[in-house]
């Protein structure tokens, strides 16, 4: 049975590149990429921006089988067995996702967690996450479901309906998906439009001052005096007359 390739298989063989002594060719087979491309990445011709995965502390690897391959060139590094195996859940690629009878019961509560913390998740992608139905899933956004008063939102993946990887994954798609939205609120003018507003208001108000004959101008002060040298003009007049 051939051995399979470790977690980011560049990502370590760049982290063994830089901390270990191996060969191309040790590097090569254990995560499973081609010799001349383990060269490119020392040379730094690929790979380049990956940061190194240590292998020790994924637990793929221990210190003393690197120390013995380093002695020894022509050993061959394997992956050591996992601690934990963990579940691998099968499904088919088309139709809802399968859900175990002891975790149907916690659907409802999940999906109100989904329709709360992702509202840009589509019934979709909630009917992949937790293999429920689009009917289901409009009562509970609709408040109309037979249990809603006893609803509480809870975790998907706590619950064990889906993992925290396939949840990112319908999350990310959702928000490429999603139109992008244009600013709201106020935003500041530029310095050319500020100018061109505050010179418009002031040719304005000046206009208007102008129309309403108020003081502020050559015009208006000769005015005045005009209207004020006529009343005192007529009124000696009829003094002397009384004279």
């Amino acid at each position: 049975m051939a051995q399979a390739a470790p977690l980011m298989p560049k990502a370590t063989a760049v982290w063994l590149l830089d901390n270990t002594a191996l060969t191309f060719d040790q590097i090569a087979e254990f995560c499973k990429l081609h010799p001349l491309e383990v060269k490119a990445i020392a040379d730094g011709d690929a790979a380049q921006g990956i940061k190194g995965l240590d292998p020790i502390q994924t637990g793929q690897l221990s210190r003393e089988q690197i120390a013995d391959a380093e002695a020894h060139p022509d050993k061959k590094l394997e992956i050591a067995t996992p601690k934990v195996n963990l579940p691998t859940q099968e499904r088919s690629t088309k139709g809802p996702r399968y859900t175990p009878v002891s975790r149907r019961q916690d659907r409802p509560n999940a999906i109100l967690w989904l329709v709360r913390n992702h509202p840009e998740l589509k019934d979709a992608a909630i009917m992949r996450l937790v293999g429920t139905t689009k009917s289901t899933i409009s009562a509970i956004r609709d408040r109309t479901h037979w249990n809603s008063a006893s609803l509480a939102p809870m975790d998907p993946v706590t619950l064990g309906l889906c993992s925290q990887l396939q949840l990112d994954m319908e999350v990310n798609r959702a928000n490429k998906e999603k139109p992008p939205q244009q600013a709201a609120g106020a935003t500041l003018l530029s310095a050319a439009e500020t100018t061109a507003r505050r010179e418009a208001k002031e040719a304005e108000a000046a206009a208007e001052a102008e129309a309403s004959g108020r003081p502020g101008g050559d015009i208006d002060v000769n005015a005045v005096f005009a209207k004020l040298k006529q009343l005192g003009g007529n009124k000696p007049s009829s003094d002397d007359d009384g004279q």
